[in-house]
Parts: structure tokens; C-alpha cells; sequence
């Protein structure tokens, strides 16, 4: 009886190890798995502020260009360089974004967009403005900007989705809740989004 005591102890002992060694396992993997679709978001985040802050980057270009027609209205040139001002004053931690972070950083963007939309369509009323080689140059780098930021959101989107299905799905869920892993925000269309802005004219 004692044998077999002692060979249940063993079998018993060898099962847990077994468990414990498992667990290890799923939860280094599990883990690893996490940190590396954070990571792939994190990235894609990062290339989003990147084209914003290109677009932010050609507006003291645009402003030297417009300031040099003394007729223009200096209102709607101002509201751009403010607008500017306030979307590259909002800086985000991607590792620790909630939607009112995000939500935040798209308004002051939109913001801007709008501030830029209206000075366009004013720019139309100045065919020598509009007709200005360095105006060219801003529209051509404008729009291949804004198309940038379109897909650029498109795969932060893809990359949180991703993430976020990881960590939330079971079993993963118990993990990435005991390891403190948090789901990321999606950026959000604005109203009208679906069709696009129509900035410039031929």
C-alpha cells in the first residue's frame, strides 16, 4: 500500500510539474505574442503623427506664400498657424492612449483641416495666389499628405484591431488582465468623412 501511496504522490507531483511547465508556456507565449502587436500598433501610431506633423510642417511655407499677397484675409491665415499651433501642441503615449486621448488629438486635427479647407476655398477668389508656383507645390505635397494620413489610419485601425482581438478573446483575456495590457482606441471617422474633401480646384 505504501508503494502505491507513493507512486500516486509521484504521478500527482509529475501532473502539476506538468500543469506548472504548461502554464509557463502559454503564458510566456501569450505574453510575447501581446508585446509584439503592441509593439506593431505602437508603430503604425507613430507613422500617423509623422504625416501630421509633415502637413503641420508645409504651413509657415504656406504662410510666407499667402502673407506675400497683401489683399489676402489675414483672419482666415491666422486661424490656420493658431489651428496649427494647437494640433502639434497635443502629444500622445501610445503605450497609454484611452478614446479621450485620441479623441482629443482628432479634434485639434480636424481643427486644422477645417481652418485649411476654409483658406482654400478663400484662395480661390486670388488667381494670381492660386496660379503661384509655390501655392503648386503646397497643393501637390498637401494632398499626397492627406491621402498619406488616410491609409496611415487605416493600418493603426488594422494593427489595434488586431491587438485588441488578442487581448480580449479566451484565454488570453485572463493574462492580458493580469499583465495590465490595455485596449487601444480606434480612430474614428469624422462626419462627412466618407467623401473626400474636394480642397482644390483644376
Amino acid at each position: 500500500m505504501k508503494n502505491k501511496g507513493c507512486l500516486s504522490a509521484i504521478i500527482i507531483g509529475l501532473v502539476l510539474i506538468a500543469i506548472v511547465f504548461f502554464m509557463f508556456l502559454w503564458g510566456k507565449s501569450g505574453y510575447n505574442n501581446f508585446v509584439t502587436k503592441e509593439q506593431n500598433a505602437n508603430t503604425k501610431w507613430s507613422n500617423i503623427e509623422t504625416v501630421y506633423q509633415k502637413r503641420a510642417n508645409l504651413i509657415p511655407n504656406l504662410e510666407r506664400t499667402v502673407k506675400s499677397y497683401s489683399k489676402f484675409e489675414q483672419e482666415t491665415l491666422t486661424k490656420v498657424v493658431e489651428a496649427r499651433s494647437k494640433a502639434t501642441s497635443i502629444n500622445i503615449d501610445p503605450t497609454n492612449m484611452t478614446e479621450q486621448d485620441l479623441a482629443k488629438f482628432q479634434a485639434a486635427q480636424g481643427e486644422l483641416s477645417g481652418a485649411l479647407s476654409r483658406l482654400m476655398a478663400v484662395v480661390e477668389s486670388y488667381p494670381n495666389l492660386k496660379a503661384d508656383q509655390q501655392y503648386i507645390n503646397f497643393q501637390r505635397e498637401y494632398t499626397a499628405i492627406e491621402n498619406s494620413i488616410r491609409t496611415e489610419t487605416v493600418y493603426y485601425n488594422a494593427a489595434a484591431q488586431d491587438y485588441n482581438t488578442s487581448i480580449k478573446t479566451f484565454p488570453n483575456n485572463i493574462l492580458a488582465n493580469f499583465t495590465n495590457f490595455k485596449e487601444k482606441p480606434y480612430f474614428k471617422a469624422a462626419a462627412g468623412a466618407e467623401k473626400a474633401p474636394e480642397v482644390f480646384s483644376e
